[in-house]
């Protein structure tokens, strides 16, 4: 099918839309933590973001096998598309283990770390979207530190909520659980960094 948009501007368009199902993901994961229920609809939902997120990506490796010009190095984008992948695959796998570890209710220190990694999520979109245009560099550089200081934040609120997790007399089991949902939230956030260290690679190579 005939396209307006030229080859390489493609490219652009599917990282904004990985991109964007990311946001979608976190801001549905972040919601789900607020308003905690096993029975939640968000679980439907992310699991549906997952699989459009997929065939983005498939759709992006079929583009760069046939294409013979792209707008930076092949690998740059195959890294791209894997790390955006990434994310959205650790929120709903996140999301399906809390459910299958039957949590009853959710915590302030994981509702404080899925507001980290909405804003990170957001903050790469629009780093992404920036990244089609030559003379934003410097504001997609913005948005790349950003998610950086977001990403040490991260580390923080996981270095908090584990205290609060071994303080006192816990439960082995609970702190099995949550040590997990801690972590695999705070590596969604990290996923984030590697985006932008790759956005900031790419915009090097560049000049």
């Amino acid at each position: 099918m005939f396209s307006i948009l030229p080859k390489e501007e493609q490219f652009y368009t599917f990282f904004a839309t990985q991109a964007s199902h990311n946001v979608e993901a976190a801001r549905v994961f972040r919601e789900m933590i607020a308003n905690w229920s096993l029975e939640s609809p968000g679980f439907d939902k992310l699991r549906d973001i997952e699989h459009e997120a997929d065939i983005t990506t498939h759709e992006i490796i079929d583009k760069l096998n046939r294409t013979f010009i792209t707008p930076f190095d092949r690998e740059d984008i195959n890294a791209l598309a894997s790390e955006l992948d990434d994310v959205v695959d650790l929120v709903q796998s996140l999301s399906s283990r809390m459910r299958l570890f039957r949590v009853e209710k959710t915590n302030e220190d994981l509702a404080q770390l899925a507001g980290i990694l909405t804003q990170s999520c957001e903050c790469v979109l629009k780093a992404v979207k920036e990244m089609a245009v030559p003379d934003k560099s410097r504001r997609v550089l913005d948005y790349c530190i950003e998610i950086n200081r977001l990403e040490n934040a991260g580390d923080n609120a996981l270095d908090a909520a584990l205290g609060r997790l071994f303080s006192g007399r816990p439960d082995p089991l609970e702190v099995m659980k949550w040590k997990e949902i801690f972590e695999v939230t705070e590596t969604a956030i990290d996923k984030c960094e590697d985006v932008a260290n790759i956005i900031e690679s790419i915009l090097v190579k560049q000049g």
